[in-house]
């Protein structure tokens, strides 16, 4: 069961992004871990995970699975435009011993409530018995799951365990506080409230990053100040920005995004790292 503080985790690319950096992950991971976090997402929306072909994401799954070597909860996302290769991506990262896996409904198409409790549950099926969480965002799928789905899913699939939910505001969030099934805080506004609600954790793309700011804000909710954070990083397209950050920090990743994502322009490089310099958002553990 995944618990506390996790990290949104980025993917490194190289080749303008149409490779996977395999040497930086483990780098990147051991970053992540020595940041005091208790888990990682993988190929989520911070990590580009729906613009990676599925040869990569199975590729990075195992990779990033294999640099946690146990010290960090690893799920994965594998959500997908189809059912077809959101099962075969929910399949491996269960056989390559993810403790976890994702799925956000397919964006586009509207589903209706049958065709995205078939798409949920096959996808639920195919990772048994590793647990399975339903990535709830609206404003990425295009449409929310509707709770009747999510009742219906805790009936088909024995292995549900919980959403991570990034809807805001709050009133968009709350309903998603669902007695028995264990909770992820997306927006990192919400972290105090979600927890205070009852949510189990949060899974954070400021951590991807900032792994010591949302350790912190698990640990001591009431005394996290993350807005001026993220507020900084959401001047620049998020990606390209927590991978410079991360370069900044010491860790091997290069600055490559997947098309059509762009890398910084010089100007939004230099600006970055002045904040970086004079701002010293790093907390002391």
């Amino acid at each position: 069961m995944l618990r506390g503080a996790l990290a949104a985790a980025l993917t490194p690319l190289r080749d303008a992004g149409e490779a996977l950096d395999e040497t930086a992950i483990g780098p990147y991971v051991d970053f992540l871990a020595d940041g005091g976090v208790d888990g990682l997402l993988a190929l989520g929306t911070t990590g580009e995970g729906f613009l990676l072909p599925v040869e990569q994401r199975r590729r990075a799954a195992q990779l990033f699975v294999e640099a946690a070597a146990g010290r960090l909860q690893v799920a994965v996302h594998c959500g997908a435009q189809s059912t077809w290769e959101t099962v075969e991506l929910a399949a491996h990262a269960a056989d390559v011993g993810a403790d976890a896996v994702a799925v956000m409904a397919p964006p586009y198409f509207p589903l209706d409530e049958a065709e995205l409790l078939a798409h949920l549950a096959a996808a639920a099926r195919a990772a048994a018995p590793t647990p399975f969480y339903v990535y709830e965002f609206a404003a990425r799928s295009g449409y929310p799951v509707p709770l009747s789905v999510l009742d219906r899913l805790r009936a088909d699939a024995p292995n549900f365990r919980g959403l991570k939910v990034s809807d805001t505001p709050w009133e968009q969030f709350a309903p998603y506080l669902l007695e028995g099934l264990d909770i992820f805080v997306g927006p990192e506004a919400l972290i105090p409230q979600g927890l205070a609600a009852g949510a189990t954790g949060a899974v954070s793309a400021l951590a991807s990053a900032f792994p010591e700011l949302i350790a912190q804000a698990i640990r001591r909710p009431d005394a996290a100040d993350l807005g001026p954070v993220r507020a900084a990083l959401e001047r620049f397209p998020l990606q390209a920005a927590a991978k410079l950050v991360v370069a900044w920090r010491g860790v091997p990743v290069g600055p490559d995004v997947r098309r059509p994502l762009r890398t910084l322009t010089d100007d939004e490089r230099e600006e970055l790292e002045r904040w970086l310099e004079s701002s010293s958002p790093v907390p002391a553990l």
